[in-house]
């Protein structure tokens, strides 16, 4: 069965938060870590602090969609996630 993840990064050089979607996890936090994603590229390294997983890759790109285009979905996540997201930050 194939998965699909939306995944929150969050940069240790500047706390600015990132949302992305992929198939594989692990591997695109490298490539974030890595310098290889040009978004992404000057805010390395990152730390993954949150996920959601799908079985549909559309409906991870909805849920990506959504957490970057209406604030309010993203702000009501940031809400829940406050503690994790503050964890660290400056480091």
């Amino acid at each position: 069965m194939t998965r699909c993840y939306v995944y929150i990064l969050r940069s240790r050089k500047d706390g600015q938060l990132y949302v992305g979607s992929t198939r594989d996890l692990r591997k695109r936090l490298q490539r974030h870590n890595g310098g290889n994603v040009p978004s992404t590229k000057g805010r390395a390294p990152f730390d993954l602090v949150y996920y959601e997983a799908y079985r549909s890759e559309k409906d991870a790109r909805h849920r990506e969609s959504n957490l970057k285009l209406r604030s309010k979905a993203f702000a009501q996540l940031r809400k829940r996630l406050r503690d994790s997201l503050t964890f660290g930050v400056g480091l």
